[in-house]
């Protein structure tokens, strides 16, 4: 595969941050009013389980939600009527705890993976933050990278492949937890600009369908059929890596031609949105099943 680096410039230009929600609500949050140890325990967790796209076909969704706001309702229902999970019930979380709160069959093999996260997440924040969510948080001193590094240190966050011999460390939803942080106004952090693209398989997907991706042939077909890639595998490894390249080159792009500022986060944001309209949802898109998105 290979980026069409002749169209990044007239992309670019078409790209906005997505609005904020309407009323200063996120109808995904633990609702208004929720003091910052509310804030920050639902940003982290929710992220801890933000994976398992290509289970999404086998779950039970509601009524005109993706996968993964389904999931997102389910935890949000949970927390504004309960307060989330404290680190000590998380470390005692079960797989039917989880899909009972989520609308989901116990067996399904995302709530084992799931409820694993979210206990490694527990036993995180009572042994190195008191328990405290928020102290967690505050360790990393306001630095966007810093707190990035401290979730992709948990097990419940790790996101590392191996590209021949090469690490490739795409911390997708380490770096997603930090973004959300700062926009659940937990922690002012002074760099995110130095977040990458949340590196998952929608935002490629957009880019193929949009004309800056090109795939070879073979490739194309494999995922139009429904075909799931392997984790790790050099295709799998080349579409998020490209996809997290594309998306610099735009920042890059709009700066250039002095456009408002994005960060890298912003426009993989306003990708991933778009990539929830009708016309990119009625292409098959790559899946793979693993825990890094």
């Amino acid at each position: 595969m290979r980026i069409e680096a002749a169209a990044i410039e007239a992309y670019s230009a078409g790209i906005s941050a997505p609005p904020a929600p309407a009323g200063g609500d996120d109808p995904v949050g633990p609702g208004p009013g929720a003091d910052r140890e509310a804030r920050a325990a639902f940003a982290v967790c929710l992220n801890a389980i933000n994976f398992g796209s290509g289970w999404w076909p086998t779950i039970r969704k509601r009524p005109g939600q993706s996968g993964f706001f389904t999931v997102a309702t389910g935890l949000s229902e949970r927390s504004r009527v309960h307060g989330p999970w404290t680190a000590a019930e998380l470390t005692l979380l079960t797989d039917a705890d989880l899909a009972a709160v989520l609308g989901q069959d116990p067996e399904h093999p995302l709530m084992a993976q799931f409820a694993a996260a979210l206990r490694d997440v527990g036993e995180r924040i009572a042994a190195e933050h008191d328990g405290l969510f928020a102290a967690a948080i505050d360790s990393a001193a306001g630095s966007a990278p810093a707190l990035a590094g401290l979730f992709a240190g948990w097990e419940a966050f790790a996101d590392t492949s191996m590209y021949g011999d090469r690490l490739v460390p795409f911390c997708k939803r380490a770096q997603l937890a930090t973004a959300d942080v700062a926009r659940a106004r937990v922690a002012d952090l002074h760099d995110l600009d130095r977040l990458t693209a949340f590196a998952d398989n929608l935002v490629p997907h957009v880019l193929r369908l949009d004309g800056l991706l090109e795939l070879d042939p073979a490739l194309i077909a494999r995922i139009e059929a429904g075909e799931l890639l392997a984790h790790g595998s050099p295709e799998e490894i080349e579409l998020r890596a490209c996809a997290v390249h594309a998306v610099e080159l735009l920042v890059a792009a709009r700066a250039a031609a002095g456009q408002p500022r994005l960060t890298a986060a912003e426009v993989d944001s306003a990708l991933w949105n778009r990539g929830r309209e009708a016309r990119y949802k009625a292409v098959p898109r790559p899946r793979s099943r693993n825990t890094a998105y």
